[in-house]
């Protein structure tokens, strides 16, 4: 899509996602801007899919489609909510098919490598606010997982935080359902915040969620991130990437095993929509 289409696109998103999201989306204490959270944020699983590319850069989309955001994120020392300055932040997601870079056995039929790219990944330095700024474009979604951004923060070369961030559920699925870029996909997305499995286990207070608002040209994600830096984080990996069907141990092509049920999708969700949009009380 080209980027005027694009910015079309997001004009009519945002118009019409501004109904189903009055005003400004805060998700929890840790996402606002004028009170920076003096809490630690949770860590997360690592996942199958980091690399670092050892590029430092703020623009990260690689000419990816996608409707532009902008992901801001500001480090501070948890307890007396210092910023720290000069912190290295990591940052990758996947794009609006669900591909990440740097690896094979991508995609819905886990066909598509990936391995020579290094499209949605980046590294950024703290400023003297503890304020880094990541210009990329709204990740899209793959099986098993809720929508999310990873990210790592590293202190003199320690890890000290390694966690995953997330979206507002309303507008992931009003981006996916009306934007083109992120649709034709060969199966129905079940996997959402509600039922996600690692916001169930490391976030369930919703810490690592960004407020989300609306500019002209792109969507800004805002999280603050609080860290201990006497911590040496040791956050696992969630295994390696599955292989393509067919090779040894390969997930066969098609749902899991135990239908959409199945530990791949998460718990069921009975209103779907409830589970959407917050405050918003279940259908009986």
């Amino acid at each position: 899509m080209s980027t005027s289409t694009r910015r079309g696109f997001l004009g009519f998103v945002s118009i019409s996602a501004a109904g189903l999201l009055p005003g400004r989306v805060e998700a929890s204490p840790a996402a606002t801007d004028g009170e920076p959270a003096c809490i630690l944020t949770p860590q997360a699983e690592e996942g199958p899919f980091y690399s670092d590319p050892k590029l430092v850069r703020s623009d990260i989309a690689e000419g990816k489609p996608g409707v532009p955001l902008s992901l801001k994120l500001r480090v501070i020392e948890a307890g007396p909510c210092t910023a720290i300055k000069g912190a290295r932040v990591d940052i990758w997601h996947c794009d609006a098919k669900g591909l990440y870079s740097a690896f094979p056995g991508q995609g819905d039929a886990h066909n598509i490598d990936a391995t020579s790219k290094t499209f949605l990944r980046g590294t950024q330095i703290t400023d003297e606010a503890g304020w880094v700024v990541f210009n990329t474009i709204y990740p899209g979604w793959y099986d098993g997982r809720t929508t999310h951004i990873h990210f790592k923060v590293f202190l003199d070369d320690r890890t000290v935080l390694t966690g995953q961030t997330f979206l507002p559920d309303a507008l992931n699925e009003f981006i996916y359902t009306n934007v083109p870029d992120y649709g034709d996909r060969a199966r129905q997305r079940m996997v959402i915040n509600a039922n996600d499995h690692v916001i169930e286990r490391a976030d369930p207070e919703h810490r690592a969620f960004c407020a989300v608002k609306e500019e002209r040209d792109c969507y800004v994600a805002t999280l603050t991130l609080g860290v201990d830096r006497r911590t040496d984080a040791t956050v696992g990996r969630a295994g390696p990437p599955p292989p393509p069907p067919g090779k040894r141990g390969g997930p066969p092509p098609g749902p899991p095993p135990g239908g959409m049920g199945g530990p791949l999708f998460g718990r069921p969700i009975k209103d779907r929509l409830a589970a959407l949009v917050p405050g918003l009380k279940p259908r009986r």
